[in-house]
């Protein structure tokens, strides 16, 4: 192998690296996302529930 097939090589490797990183990071900004939707919706749940003085509904 040459010196430019080498350094394709690691240019190859490190691409997947940042791929495979910016990968996870997209899946676990999705599942923070989630998260914080259900969280604000059970806020807002307990907001509405608080202002009519009716018992908080339990999942």
């Amino acid at each position: 192998m040459s010196q430019g097939e080498y350094v394709a090589a690691v240019y190859g490797v490190v691409f997947v690296v940042v791929l495979v990183y910016v990968a996870i990071m997209a899946a676990k900004l999705v599942r923070l996302e989630r998260e914080m939707a259900e969280l604000l919706e059970l806020a807002r749940r307990r907001a509405a529930t608080a202002l009519t003085d009716e018992p908080v509904p339990t999942a």
